[in-house]
């Protein structure tokens, strides 16, 4: 890491990309000096201790689960969609860690997931050519060309928004809500009656039982802080850096510099280039960072990612997120996973198997079909089975809501049902059964 020559705006000195025109950037300083004063979101203690979770994770002693919104909105913003979101999660990572006995890594695409990259940056409607939403933390979704014009109000605004999320996550997870003597609270009414959430109130019925032993033998799990509490760490794509720059801070402790506008960063595929803006601002971070990669990066490149970001390759400190498409990960991946390993660095392979399998169904949405997320992730495991490294977790977008957005699971939503609850603010996401129905298969893949 180039302590010397980093600062957190020495990035302005490289190519930026996907960064969107503010048209008043007298107005746009002015927002970025309050962010500044502003406190932090999160804590660079907590990252550190994030560091270290992942970097069990990289030694094949624990598992990531990366989940949350595609694109968090302004406008759907309540404390029960954050409880059910986080409800979701939590049944994944008990599910997972039930079946598989490997602790599971909890962290949220949340409170600061505002920002999307976009293929151009417009688009035409009714013959009109307007700028792209770039999610609410830029501009917003109608579509004309008033709403699409970007305000930097908004970024004060996800910074507000965030810091009620993160108050009401941290009051669920440390105050009891989270314990494992609520597993079955977290079943949601819609999900209890489907096939996943039937298969769900058995691990949970097992847990009581488990957990009543323990009573019995003098342990209550109700004092007791691990089975009362669980560390839960959010996460954001590193887009909009002017937004990371003015939340970056110097840690009073180690006088290192933390974004903290989130426990964990990552860049995209969009812009993951080495002598780029992003990974310039990521490298100097001391956060646990991440990276995106897809079908079109090659041995040396990853290589040279992993050098930019984890130079002193400690473990835990990065994150490489694959997003092969189902077709082409056993293909692709197995090479990658041989040049990190043979160049020595500790990386926490996670598998995104949703953003390689988009396409647009017959009535124009987009969507993904829940067989060929699960495929990819399959693909995902048998790499790491040929090459003889651990496959560190899974990275999907998800909400709380019975929305029909990706098809197929269990009870499964057709082409017919996608008009019914699509109410992604971009990509779709898998509804609260279809993740509980891809937790139990990935335990399945965990176990074996």
């Amino acid at each position: 890491m180039h302590v010397e020559s980093w600062s957190p705006d020495s990035w302005q000195a490289r190519t930026s990309v996907q960064q969107p025109v503010w048209p008043d950037a007298a107005e746009l300083e002015t927002v970025l000096k309050q962010l500044a004063g502003l406190p932090p979101l999160v804590f660079a203690g907590e990252a550190r201790h994030l560091t270290d979770a992942l970097g069990a994770a990289a030694f094949g002693k624990a598992f990531l689960l990366q989940a949350g919104d595609c694109a968090e909105s302004f406008t759907d913003f309540s404390a029960d969609s954050i409880r059910d979101k986080l409800k979701v999660i939590l049944q994944m990572a008990v599910v997972l860690t039930y079946s598989s006995g490997v602790p599971v890594i909890k962290v949220g695409r949340i409170a600061g997931q505002f920002a999307k990259p976009r293929s151009s940056p417009t688009e035409e409607v009714d013959g009109a050519t307007i700028e792209a939403f770039r999610g609410y933390m830029v501009n917003d979704d109608a579509p004309t060309s008033a709403a699409r014009r970007p305000d930097p109000t908004r970024l004060l605004t996800a910074y507000h928004q965030s810091a009620s999320t993160l108050n009401l996550l941290r009051a669920f997870t440390k105050g009891g809500f989270a314990g494992l003597a609520q597993v079955h609270s977290w079943n949601q009414d819609f999900v209890a009656n489907s096939a996943e959430g039937q298969r769900y109130e058995v691990v949970a019925r097992e847990i009581d039982r488990a957990l009543r032993f323990m009573d019995a033998c003098g342990i209550d799990p109700r004092t007791s802080e691990a089975l009362r509490e669980v560390d839960f760490y959010t996460s954001h794509e590193a887009l909009i850096l002017p937004y990371e720059e003015s939340l970056t801070r110097r840690d009073s402790l180690t006088g290192d510099y933390y974004d903290c506008s989130a426990h964990l960063l990552w860049c995209g595929e969009r812009t993951r280039q080495i002598d780029g803006a992003h990974l310039e601002f990521l490298s100097g971070i001391h956060n646990p960072v991440g990276c995106k990669i897809g079908p079109a990066v090659g041995t040396d490149e990853v290589v040279s990612l992993c050098e930019k970001l984890n130079p002193l390759r400690i473990p835990g400190k990065l994150t490489l997120i694959s997003r092969m498409g189902a077709e082409r990960v056993g293909e692709l991946l197995p090479p990658l996973l041989e040049a990190v390993n043979a160049a020595g660095h500790p990386v926490v392979w996670v598998c995104d198997p949703m953003h390689g399998n988009t396409f647009a169904a017959d009535n124009g949405r987009k969507t993904r079909h829940f067989d060929v997320i699960l495929s990819e992730v399959e693909g995902f495991f048998a790499a790491h089975r040929r090459v003889g490294t651990w496959p560190g977790g899974i990275h999907v977008e998800l909400t709380g809501d019975d929305v029909t957005e990706c098809l197929g699971g269990a009870e499964e939503v057709l082409q017919d049902h996608l008009d019914l609850r699509y109410e992604t603010a971009c990509d779709p996401r898998l509804n609260a059964k279809q993740s509980l129905d891809l937790a139990f298969e990935v335990a399945q893949l965990l176990r074996s």
